[in-house]
Parts: C-alpha cells; structure tokens; sequence
C-alpha cells in the first residue's frame, strides 16, 4: 500500500524541533510524501509542548482545528507526538477523540508506525466515540526503553526545518536539576549525555548539509559528561568540536549557572569557533526565591560568576532569562531583581510569567500572586531590559563587526547577525547592500539602531549616510 502524505507540526523549543526533524527523516526514509504550509495531506502529525499551560492551550487549539478537519472527511488521520503526550497520556483522547495515535518523547522512532497506511477517505464523517475509526489507537507514552542512549541518541538523517546554513545541535537529553517549577524531568527524564563520537558525527552530517553555525541544546547543556563518565566534560566537547572544519560559529545554550565553572568559561574564551556568547537562565536574583525555586546558587555567587564571565570572555554576549511572580514573591524581592537587571546590562533577556504546573513542587505553595500582578512584572521587568538593551544597539553605531546572512532582502536589505545574536530569540542586524546569499559571511559596519536591532552596511560602501 502507498505510503500517505503528511502535514507536520512542530511546536515548542529547539530540542523539540530537533525531534520533529528526526521524525520527518524518518517518514521520508519510509516513503511518506510530506506537504508544505498549505497543502492537503492524509495524515496530520503535531509535535507538541508540554512545558507549560499555555503550550498546552496552543496544543489543543490546533489540535481542534484539526479535528473538524477530519470530521469534514479532509484528514484521513491525526498523531500527536511529544512532551504533551508524555505528560497528559490517554486525557488527550479523551479530550479529542479524533487523535489516532500518540507517541512519547522516547518513542520518536515509532512514528512511521504510528503515522500507518492511512487511506483516503470521502465524504464527511459523524463525530467518533471511538478514537480510531476501526483502526487501533497507538499509546505510547508511557513506554520507556532499558536504555535512551542505545534506543534514542542519534539524531542524524534528519529532515531540517532550519535554515540550511544553521542548525541545532542536542548533545544530551533530559535533566538532572531539579527546579521546584520545572515539569521537564519529569517529562524528559534524568539526564543522559550523547557520547562525543555521537555528536562528532551528527557535527560533520550538519557541516556536510551546509551548516556553518551550529547551535549547542540540551537540557542542561553544562552537566554534560556528568552522568556517563566523560572526565573531560564539557569543555573537553568544546575542544572537540572547535577542531572541525566548516564550522564556523559554534553557539553554547542553556548553561546552568551552579554548574557552570571557570574551566568551561576558558574553553569558551580559547576555543576560536566558540563564540563568545553565553546563554545562562538565572531565573531569579533573590536568594530567598532562588532557594525556593530550588536553583542551588545564592546572588553572591551568581554575581561572582557573571564578573569572570565578562572578565575572562573578551566582549561576551550575556543572554539570560528570569521568571516573574514565583509564588511568595514580594514586592521586595521583584524590585531587587529589577534593581539588578538594570545594573548589569546584560545584552539579552527574556522574562516567563509563573506558570504554576501541576506536579511541580512549586505548584503545592500556597502563596499564589494574581495573575494581574504577574503580568504586571513581565511588563516591568521587560521595560528595565528595554532601556538597556536600547542603550547597548546604540552603543554599536559606529562599530565594524562580522555577520552572517540569515535570509534574502527586500530593496536590498538582508537580515542577519554578529555573534552575539542567537537564531530565533535575539535581535537581528539589518544589512543595507549586502550581495550576499544566506549563509554567506559579511565584514559590515553598524551606522544605525532602531530598538533592539541594528542597520549595517557592508565595509567600504559607498551609499549615502543615513540621517
């Protein structure tokens, strides 16, 4: 019977994106037809998050909207995969009984399987009761293979959704941290670190498929090696891979700051491949609250690390991110944390709103804030990050750095970034007359900001100054 074709959705972070690409290699390897934005398929799979409520609520109003697409008869059959599954099992079904399959985080390579010799039906079809339609519905949620490293490591062969001349990178899975409002161990399980022949591989795979930047995940991309006996750590991975050719930029995320020591921070600063960026999730400043989020580290100590962070790492980007109205924050300790975050500059930051998990140890205190209040502290969190980050584009004009093309332009302006910018997340560098193609390398000269983001143009051009 023919392989279908199918729609693919893949919502959430990187790490998620790098199971949905694994996925669509997998399909594709098997025969599968996938459809472009826009295009009929036969069967629908959703990638989703489980991280927080409002990955859940996005989750469902796709997953909706596809179910009336089904009982129209324009869908033949629905899958969902990812960390929603893994934490809400059998009440998806329930919820939409239209779902035909679900597969778990640790089960990604029985999406074949589960995606099946869907045929076409027509017509409309009456709302089920059952969830499949005489088909048999595939949990797989709760299935855990003997060992991860063996069943799931390898993340090469996969069909990217990134841009080809970046890509990320996952060097391990799961988290051994602990954070009172985390759901992710429970989601993704303890950690488990790939080995460094693994990720050298799917390196010169990704370099191979015309990656040149390449972007470090993982949960807790600090403790790696921790957990398999890897002495040399992470920074013997970073020596590693600063070895490789046609890398060009290699981009270290989500560093965890009690883990984080001064022999990772000099393989930053010596590796030449490594830019010099780091992204390090404080989460919070008080020590109060940082206590109560279970984070391991005191505000001493966290100013401690950011100085030899910035002394050790010539010109380092700073990305962080905090979260605003934990349960029991006062007034007083959201101030300090806005105190410090206009003290110290830092060149990125994104703020969560709390999101109180069920499951979490965080979601059992009894000291909830309203939720008027806690979007009220993203806002003012994100205006004190505002100032600085406006003051720091501004602080750029002038300068001449190196930027890496991230898309065609329109009337000859191309967006792209420096090395402090990370794909997605960051602000972007606007480069006006570039000749350049994605992918491509430029030495530009910043001659403009607007906000967060700057204008640029290449060196020794000759268009006129902007006013």
């Amino acid at each position: 019977m023919a392989k279908p074709t199918v729609a693919f959705v893949s919502l959430g972070c990187a790490k998620n994106l790098v199971d949905s690409e694994k996925m669509l290699g997998l399909l594709a390897e098997s025969g599968c037809a996938i459809v472009g934005d826009g295009g009929r398929a036969q069967v629908a799979v959703v990638n989703t998050c489980g991280f927080l409520d409002a990955s859940r609520v996005e989750a469902l109003d796709i997953l909706g909207g596809l179910a009336e697409q089904k009982r129209r008869g324009e869908l033949d059959r629905i899958v969902v995969a990812g960390c929603l599954v893994q934490r809400d099992g059998q009440r998806l079904v329930e919820e939409i009984p239209e779902i035909d399959a679900l597969v778990g985080v640790n089960n990604r390579g029985d999406i074949v399987k589960a995606v099946g010799n869907a045929k076409r039906r027509t017509g409309k079809s009456s709302t089920r009761k059952s969830t499949n339609n005489g088909g048999r519905t595939i949990f797989l949620g709760e299935y855990h293979p003997a060992s991860w490293v063996d069943a799931n490591r390898s993340d090469r062969t996969r069909l990217r959704l990134t841009p080809q001349h970046y890509a990320y990178l996952r060097i391990s899975e799961g988290c051994n941290q602990k954070c009172t409002f985390c759901t992710i161990p429970s989601i993704r399980g303890p950690m488990h670190s790939k080995t460094v022949e693994e990720i050298m591989a799917e390196a010169r795979e990704l370099i191979a498929d015309a990656a040149v930047e390449l972007v470090l995940i993982g949960q807790d991309t600090t403790s790696f090696g921790q957990d398999s006996g890897y002495d040399a750590g992470l920074p013997g991975l970073l020596r590693e891979l600063n070895g490789l050719d046609g890398a060009e930029w290699i981009r270290l995320m989500y560093v965890y700051p009690s883990v984080l020591t001064d022999e990772m921070i000099d393989a930053i600063a010596e590796c030449d491949r490594i830019v010099n960026y780091i992204d390090i999730p404080l989460q919070h400043i008080d020590d109060r609250v940082l206590k109560a989020m279970y984070r391991r580290v005191t505000r001493k100590q966290t100013e401690s690390l950011l100085q030899r962070i910035r002394d050790r790492i010539p010109d380092v980007t700073i990305r962080t991110t905090f979260i605003a109205g934990f349960p029991g924050e006062t007034e007083e300790q959201f101030e300090s944390l806005r105190q410090f975050v206009r003290d110290f500059g830092f060149d990125a930051m994104g703020v969560f709103p709390y999101s109180s998990e069920p499951g979490t140890p965080a979601h059992r205190i009894n000291q909830p804030l309203p939720s008027s209040v806690i979007e009220e502290r993203v806002g003012a969190l994100m205006a004190a990050q505002q100032e600085v980050a406006f003051s720091r584009a501004a602080a750029r004009v002038g300068q001449s750095f190196r930027v890496l093309i991230d898309d065609f332009g329109r009337e000859g302006i191309c967006p792209a970034r420096h090395a402090g910018q990370a794909p997605e997340v960051d602000s972007i560098v606007y480069v006006d007359g570039a000749e350049k193609d994605p992918g491509d390398f430029a030495e530009v000269r910043c001659v403009a900001s607007k906000d967060y983001d700057l204008i640029a143009r290449p060196l020794g051009s000759s268009l006129p100054v902007i006013g």
